[in-house]
């Protein structure tokens, strides 16, 4: 990571964490009393094609033992109200800004994607993650929706995932490396405001 982007990173996450910090114990007090522990979820992601780390999120689904590949229609029962209107908002990524200060993601750059699609498409991603992934970007901003629609539409796990490698993978990707060509500080401050823009539609 560039020393600027980091820099940047810092700086906004800091502020940010000064601003947000009120909203995450009310969201953290309504999830604890609402839905019940635990209050936030960990994921395992990829920051390097061999070098994962642990996402945090603030729950948005009922626990289960089964939790393999992305959300899809076949997870959507497991959504609870307060996830539902979490998700919504995007509130429950706010947590984020704790892998931002430890250095695991950037504001932008690519989603970080789940491992066993980074160990079956190997020579994809270690095109996408040359650049340290982020918490929005090109393909965030450009394909989240049409990707939650196309998803939403699966019944099963092994559908999700059918879709979401046919459909999804190679299109954020050309949206990632599209990125990484024209990825300099006036962009990234670009897609910042796009994604308060959109995200507070």
């Amino acid at each position: 990571m560039k020393p600027s982007k980091r820099i940047m990173d810092l700086f906004v996450c800091v502020a940010l964490c000064f601003i947000l910090i009120p909203v995450m114990i009310c969201v953290y007090l309504v999830i604890l009393l609402v839905d019940g522990a635990p209050v936030f979820y960990l994921s395992e992601r990829m920051k390097t094609p061999t070098e994962g780390f642990k996402l945090i999120k603030f729950r948005t689904m009922r626990p289960s033992d089964v939790n393999d590949g992305v959300s899809g229609g076949d997870k959507a029962g497991r959504i609870t109200r307060t996830g539902a209107v979490l998700r919504r908002t995007r509130v429950d990524e706010i947590p984020q800004l704790w892998n931002v200060l430890k250095g695991d993601i950037s504001f932008i750059g690519p989603r970080p994607p789940l491992r066993q699609y980074v160990e079956r498409y190997p020579v994809l991603y270690k095109k996408v993650l040359k650049n340290r992934p982020g918490i929005s970007g090109m393909a965030s901003i450009h394909f989240h929706r049409y990707e939650e629609y196309v998803l939403g539409k699966c019944s099963s796990l092994e559908e999700t995932d059918d879709v979401y490698c046919r459909v999804c993978i190679p299109r954020k990707a050309k949206l990632d490396l599209i990125y990484q060509d024209h990825q300099n500080f006036c962009f990234d401050a670009i897609l910042m405001f796009k994604t308060v823009f959109r995200r507070s539609r």
